[in-house]
């Protein structure tokens, strides 16, 4: 790669992964997205600002076999995802530089999914501007990703979020306006007796079922590192029933 990036694993090792090694970089939020993502061999998966690739890849180790099209405007990191892609021989997945609220033939899914910006556009901006653009979400931003995200998904077709917690109820609204009903959110507690940070919100395009709130998801134990059911997330690639 010609840009400056790092180079590292994901999924304990399973997954090849380089970023950058300035501005925007993953964090977990990803590799749980795509742990949530209900997604069966063969089935097409739209990613929303996938960034360098990190949900797709983690959620492509885990489903052989399934096909995915990660759209992120910059073009720096739609160039990442690509390596990463070759990389890991993940042949199923294709990235695009777009906006994604763009109209554009993609054709249809089976499930869509995101970890939109959600930093205020009144907070303190990153001198880095790669990063502060992947974190500030614009005015409207959250209901005009998912109306997109679900005008691509096929009926009965699933679209998942990962957000911060603060804009579960801008995310419900938007799912709602958009015909992607929610139907589960998972809190993300940082620590057992800590309030969550993240959540992780779930919605079937033209469904009727009620919504349901799970017991949250403790990321980490008293003494440090991960609970293991985190760990069996993160490092093994199990699923997140949703």
């Amino acid at each position: 790669m010609n840009e400056a990036s790092t180079h590292g694993h994901l999924l304990g090792g399973r997954v090849i992964y380089a970023q950058p090694a300035e501005g925007f970089r993953s964090g977990i939020e990803p590799v749980l997205l795509a742990a949530a993502v209900p997604a069966r061999p063969g089935e097409r998966v739209l990613e929303g600002g996938s960034g360098a690739g990190a949900a797709l890849l983690c959620l492509a180790a885990r489903v052989p076999g399934v096909l995915g099209l990660g759209v992120e405007r910059d073009p720096v990191l739609t160039r990442l995802a690509e390596h990463n892609a070759a990389a890991n021989n993940a042949t199923g997945l294709a990235f695009a530089t777009a906006d994604l609220t763009a109209p554009a033939d993609i054709g249809m899914f089976h499930h869509a999914c995101a970890n939109p910006p959600y930093h205020p556009q009144a907070g303190t901006r990153s001198p880095l501007s790669s990063r502060d653009s992947a974190k500030r979400g614009r005015d409207n931003l959250l209901a005009d990703w998912t109306a997109a995200l679900a005008a691509a998904l096929r009926h009965r077709g699933t679209l998942t979020l990962i957000l911060s917690a603060a804009l579960v109820p801008e995310s419900f609204a938007a799912m709602a306006a958009a015909g992607c009903r929610p139907t589960a959110l998972l809190p993300l507690l940082p620590a057992p007796d800590r309030p969550a940070k993240l959540a992780l919100v779930h919605g079937i395009k033209g469904g009727r079922s009620p919504l349901r709130l799970l017991a949250g998801l403790v990321l980490h134990a008293e003494g440090g590192g991960f609970t293991p059911a985190a760990e069996a997330i993160l490092r093994d690639g199990a699923a997140l029933k949703l």
